[in-house]
């Protein structure tokens, strides 16, 4: 066990070491980068504004957002009920999309779970 703690502080310190020798540059060439998205001045007040400003641009795309909700319900029904003219490239793609959706509940329980897996003797 004194091993691992000592084998963890190690790489802590390199990865501590690789942060001050290459934080600062990477930093400054962000920043540069991206400098077109920073407001100024940078304080506080400005930050609370386009808080509030985020928040309420979202709050104000809901009704957009449940609107294009129905009309993908509504393309999905209408599928479901010509479902004799459906293709096989329509089926494939509907049932990798269940797939994918299968993978990411089961990823979800996993980390929820704190990445163990139950039930496995590994």
């Amino acid at each position: 066990m004194a091993s691992k703690l000592q084998q963890l502080q190690s790489k802590a310190r390199q990865a501590s070491q690789l942060v001050v020798k290459h934080g600062t540059p990477y930093y400054k060439q962000l920043l540069e980068e991206n400098k077109q998205y920073i407001q100024e001045p940078p304080t506080v007040e400005k930050c609370n504004l386009l808080a509030k400003q985020l928040f309420y641009t979202r709050l104000a795309s809901i009704p957009v957002r449940y609107e294009a909700f129905w009309k993908e319900l509504d393309y999905v029904k209408h599928l479901w009920r010509n479902r004799q003219e459906l293709k096989v490239e329509d089926a494939g793609i509907t049932a990798l999309f269940g797939l994918e959706c299968f993978a990411w509940f089961c990823a979800g329980e996993i980390v929820g779970r704190g990445f163990t897996f139950t039930g496995y003797y590994v």
